[in-house]
C-alpha cells in the first residue's frame, strides 16, 4: 500500500485547526468567567493561563508544521 502524503497531510492539518479552535474558544470563555467574577480567585486565574498557554502552544506548533489556518 502507498500512502498519499499529501491527503495525510491534508486531513491531519484539519483535525489540528478543528484543536486550535476549540482551544480558542475555551480561553475566550475562561477569560469572560474571570472578568465577571467580582472577587480574585486563583482557580479561575489559573484554568485561563492553563488555556491561555494551550492556545498559544498549538499556535506556535502550526507555525512550525506550516499549517494554513482557514
Amino acid at each position: 500500500m502507498f500512502f498519499q502524503k499529501g491527503k495525510l497531510k491534508k486531513e491531519f492539518d484539519q483535525q489540528f485547526v478543528d484543536l486550535m479552535k476549540a482551544t480558542k474558544e475555551e480561553w475566550q470563555q475562561a477569560q469572560q468567567i474571570e472578568d465577571y467574577l467580582n472577587d480574585y480567585d486563583l482557580d479561575v486565574v489559573a484554568k485561563r493561563k492553563i488555556a491561555e498557554s494551550v492556545h498559544f502552544y498549538l499556535y506556535k506548533e502550526a507555525k512550525n508544521r506550516n499549517v494554513i489556518l482557514r
